[in-house]
């Protein structure tokens, strides 16, 4: 057979590039060449998709003429004349100019790489960008999401075995280059948005550098709206530069002429002063988090409404967007902006309140003012203590001018930045921390040794952590037993590493079956996963505190947790249950749908899944021995003073105020250890310091303690066990 015949995904092809093959598999047989931009618009334009045989939709071509507008096609030509003659090619896109869309599909017209049963993927820091741009990508290609074009994020896999285009977070793509080192099933690799410097990221651009050596068909695109372009091509073997400028309108920027006291009342004050004086056009808040958006999103409905009615404003319509909403409630942002009230009335606005995440990858049409505080919620972590927190903290002069980016997408706009022009030119540093620097790295450090990368020291970090930083991780790991002491990967830690866990949870979970508790520390794994499910609304604070006690259980929250799933289960995940019960039903779903995938991974490693008796007076202290077998270093000693004390880190912390436990136990293991006002320590259980010293006698070893009460306590523990060891000798001897 030859020619295109009935193939229709080489129908539009040039005679020349029509290869011959069997009509019943031309996934394998028919490897084309790679195609030029004409060959590869020429398919675009013709009547039938090249993907799916069936014929263009009028949708498809009203998009296709947009497509073509977007500054970064005119550049599709150097572009690809750059990915045919380099390995790495590093791409500086600014906002609006389309990267993040076209240039996988410039890739996908190129390459065909279903005809040679390969993939194309693309990466994302962030799960919602992920979901969202795949969305946009199938529609331009006419094609079904989750089928031709699909997404990849942790615990939700949306594609089949049609994908040959996936978007995916950074974390799921380093998972998949476990099971297979050289990543064979890829044929080029999109890293987007670069300039975040995820940890994911980082340990990928690395990881990358290695595989390409292996093989050199493997092609690295390499992705940002704002780059150290100089440094980025200097590590990645002085990789070509295209540039390629953005579809932006000018922002007008306005700074406050005096600090702000209060920058959540500030963004809210801005917010109505914007709506009542402005033109029309949406207005984008960036906030922090979740509990702040939800609080702003409350205020501006309540003070907006009073506004309206007194200004004869249009309505408003307040929408709030963070990474833990499902997917439909992050859908809403791209809803049209409220009607006029009434005929020849002024027009409503649209308000997204959200964090930073709508810095990059999302695109909110109709977006024209931005309020930009100048905060953000940063991971850092302090090694000498091991404790990683979340802080507020301000943001880099990159975000800012990203964040003020999102303004003119459409038409002019407005920036309203909430801080004084002289704090942005001499407080903001240029550029955000690379997540690396600030990180725990125990999870990273497993997943390196899972690669088969043994020499960390050497790894082609862009930006190396600090040694104490890696000390502690390796640390970690040999004490939970995930490496030896020669830092060799345990069999034990082989099985940690399928986890996407952090690599305490995956020793609870691993441990589990010894104390007969697996399937409910998979349930409470699951549930420390998930956003958290009690819910305490301002106006119902009381009435949320007295459900939450119906769950609670005298030693401590994890306990709780579980009750509160069980109770959840028994009525049948009833969303009017959970809602009387003041229960994030969305969090309890997506707990389900977790606790589902790692029962799974449990039993693709042969874990058993079992449980004691709940008539069993064992039942709750068997579960708090698995909690200890994967927390054991994360525990607290109860002081005299009445604080507690973290042992070995001698850290004065006190019991979160929303924990369960109605006493003070003399020792707690933590599961988050809270920097705010003062040291918490959050989400504590109560277990018995023999339990200790049984899971983990190397950790609790005196020779290595710090002196405080708790070592005072263990010597006494230790005295006694050697007495009745002792007895027990001397009764031996004379029998």
């Amino acid at each position: 057979m030859s020619g295109s015949g009935n193939n229709p995904y080489l129908a539009h092809l040039p005679a020349d590039q029509q290869k011959t093959g069997s009509s019943t598999d031309p996934f394998k047989s028919m490897v084309p060449r790679k195609t030029t931009a004409d060959q590869a618009e020429a398919l675009e334009n013709g009547a039938t998709n090249p993907f799916t045989g069936r014929t263009f939709t009028a949708k498809y071509q009203k998009i296709l003429e947009g497509r073509r507008k977007l500054p970064v096609h005119a550049q599709r030509n150097e572009f690809l004349e750059m990915i045919h003659n380099n390995q790495f090619v590093v791409l500086v896109g600014e906002t609006g100019s389309g990267k993040t869309t076209q240039i996988p599909q410039f890739m996908v017209y190129d390459e065909l790489p279903h005809l040679k049963g390969k993939q194309i993927a693309c990466t994302q820091p962030r799960r919602v960008a992920a979901m969202s741009v795949a969305q946009r990508v199938a529609d331009e290609m006419d094609v079904k999401l989750g089928e031709e074009v699909g997404y990849n994020i942790r615990f939700e896999d949306n594609t089949s075995p049609k994908t040959f285009l996936k978007y995916m977070t950074d974390g799921m793509l380093l998972r998949e280059a476990m099971s297979d080192p050289k990543l064979s099933r890829y044929s080029a690799i999109i890293l987007d948005e670069a300039h975040e410097r995820t940890l994911n990221t980082d340990i990928l651009m690395g990881l990358l550098k290695e595989v390409c050596r292996k093989r050199r068909d493997l092609q690295v695109i390499v992705m940002s709206a704002t780059l150290d372009a100089g440094k980025f091509q200097k590590y990645f073997n002085e990789a070509p530069l295209l540039t390629v400028p953005g579809r932006t309108y000018p922002v007008e920027i306005f700074y406050t002429p005096e600090p702000e006291r209060d920058y959540l009342e500030a963004a809210i004050r801005t917010v109505l002063q914007v709506h009542v004086s402005e033109p029309e056009g949406d207005i984008l808040v960036f906030l922090t988090g979740e509990e702040e958006i939800e609080q702003a999103c409350r205020k501006i409905e309540a003070e907006g409404d009073v506004l309206i009615r007194s200004h004869d404003a249009g309505p408003l319509k307040v929408v709030p967007l963070y990474s833990t909403l499902p997917p439909h409630a992050q859908q809403r942002i791209f809803d049209a902006a409220p009607p006029p009230r009434k005929k020849g009335g002024r027009p409503g606005r649209k308000v997204v309140v959200s964090t930073n995440i709508a810095e990059t990858s999302l695109t909110i049409d109709g977006i024209v003012y931005v309020i930009d505080p100048g905060f953000a919620k940063q991971k850092v972590y302090n090694p000498r203590i091991r404790v990683e927190s979340l802080l507020v903290s301000p943001i880099s002069k990159a975000s800012a001018q990203q964040r003020a980016g999102r303004a003119g997408r459409t038409r002019p706009g407005k920036s309203f930045r909430l801080y004084t022009e002289s704090a942005f030119n001499k407080e903001l540093i240029e550029q955000t921390y690379p997540e690396i620097l600030r990180s725990n790295l125990g999870s990273v450090v497993l997943q390196l040794k899972k690669l088969g990368i043994d020499d960390l020291v050497h790894f082609d970090f862009m930006d190396p952590p600090a040694p104490e930083t890696l000390m502690r991780a390796l640390e970690l790991l040999n004490y939970l037993g995930a490496l030896d002491d020669d830092g060799e990967l345990t069999p034990l830690g082989d099985i940690m590493a399928a986890f996407p866990l952090d690599p305490q949870l995956c020793k609870m979970l691993i441990e589990s079956p010894k104390y007969k508790c697996s399937n409910e520390i998979l349930s409470i794994a699951a549930l420390l996963s998930v956003p958290q499910i009690f819910m305490r609304p301002n106006e119902a604070r009381k009435q949320a505190d007295e459900a939450k006690a119906e769950f609670a259980h005298a030693d401590g929250d994890h306990l709780t947790l579980l009750n509160a799933y069980h109770a959840y289960k028994l009525n049948e995940d009833d969303p009017k249950w959970c809602w009387n019960h003041f229960l994030n039903q969305r969090s309890l779903k997506s707990a389900d749908n977790v606790r589902r995938q790692l029962r799974r991974t449990m039993e693709n490693n042969d874990l058993d899944l079992i449980s004691t008796s709940f008539e069993d007076r064992n039942y709750y202290s068997n579960i708090r021995r698995a909690l200890a077998a994967g927390y054991f270093m994360q525990v607290a000693h109860l002081e005299r003073s009445g604080h507690y004390l973290t042992v070995k880190d001698n850290q004065l912390v006190q019991l979160h105020p929303s924990s369960c436990l109605d006493h003070k136990p003399e020792w707690v293991l933590y599961n988050e250890f809270v920097l705010t006002t003062r040291n918490y320590i959050r989400i504590c259980t109560e277990i018995k310091m023999d339990w200790l010293i049984d899971i983990a006698p190397h950790y609790f070893d005196l020779s290595n303690f710090p002196n405080c009460e708790a070592r005072r306590k263990l010597e006494r523990i230790f005295n006694r066990r050697n007495r009745v060891e002792d007895d027990n000798k001397a009764k031996k001897r004379r029998t």
